[in-house]
């Protein structure tokens, strides 16, 4: 088991839990041991249906930019990670509940893009700050939570958007107080560990084979273009000016 994770299995559901200060940025073997963990729970015959929350300040930062400023190289192992773990979730054989508080950037956005149900805390913020971080990645998933022009106002820019305003979206099912997020997504957890665990099984294929298009072919297709973007001498500059905490200069 990974250090910047950990799970617990109780009545069906289980709650695996990020856990990685300050931020819960996740380096290259990080996330591939996420998406190790994730997918051994869904094939364990004791687990009915899977919550993933955080501890901390936020839900999750995404990748480690302080790893790839001091390994560059490690953006194909990054990029596995990321695939891997959003996979893992997306295409997972239980359903799975995604609980975000705080901040929700990069990855974080891939978790919950990949999820199938979503609850957020009222202090929940989205982004994708790729641009600044001279990557790519992660369009698709922010577009199974928000419409085309959003995703695209929201990449371009870099804002976030906050649970009270992104609910009018559709894609968070409730929206509640710090205190009662864990709480909440137990909850529903638990009205589908009660069900059929076979019926729930086939239900979550069937859902995932009417979607249009294939979440996973898409995101492979965006990580080329991180992969382009990272031989640019500005994404090695976004990099740097973020570990200096300085404004990058182009």
């Amino acid at each position: 088991m990974s250090s910047a994770f950990h799970t617990n299995i109780e009545a069906g559901i289980a709650e695996l839990v990020i856990d990685k200060p300050p931020v819960n940025a996740l380096d290259s073997q990080q996330w591939m041991d996420l998406a190790t963990c994730i997918d051994a729970l869904g094939a364990n015959p004791e687990v009915r249906v899977i919550v993933i929350r955080a501890e901390g300040r936020g839900f999750c930062a995404g990748v480690d930019i302080k790893e790839l400023d001091t390994h560059p190289e490690r953006i194909v192992a990054v990029n596995a990670g990321n695939y891997a773990t959003f996979k893992a979730v997306h295409r997972n054989p239980v359903p799975v509940i995604v609980a975000v508080h705080g901040f929700v950037l990069g990855g974080g956005i891939g978790i919950t893009g990949a999820a199938d149900i979503v609850v957020a805390s009222d202090c929940a913020t989205f982004a994708l700050p790729e641009v600044d971080r001279g990557a790519m990645g992660g369009g698709a998933h922010l577009q199974r939570l928000f419409p085309v022009q959003k995703v695209r106002y929201l990449f371009f820019t870099g804002d976030k958007i906050g649970a009270p305003e992104a609910l009018q979206y559709g894609f968070i099912e409730r929206v509640v107080s710090r205190e009662r997020l864990r709480e909440t997504a137990l909850e529903i957890a638990g009205k589908i560990a009660a069900k059929s665990p076979p019926m729930i099984r086939i239900a979550k294929e069937a859902l995932n084979g009417i979607e249009d298009g294939n979440l996973e072919d898409k995101y492979r297709w965006e990580q080329g273009f991180t992969l382009q973007a990272y031989t640019s001498p500005d994404s090695a500059e976004t990099r740097r000016a973020f570990v200096e905490k300085r404004e990058a200069k182009f």
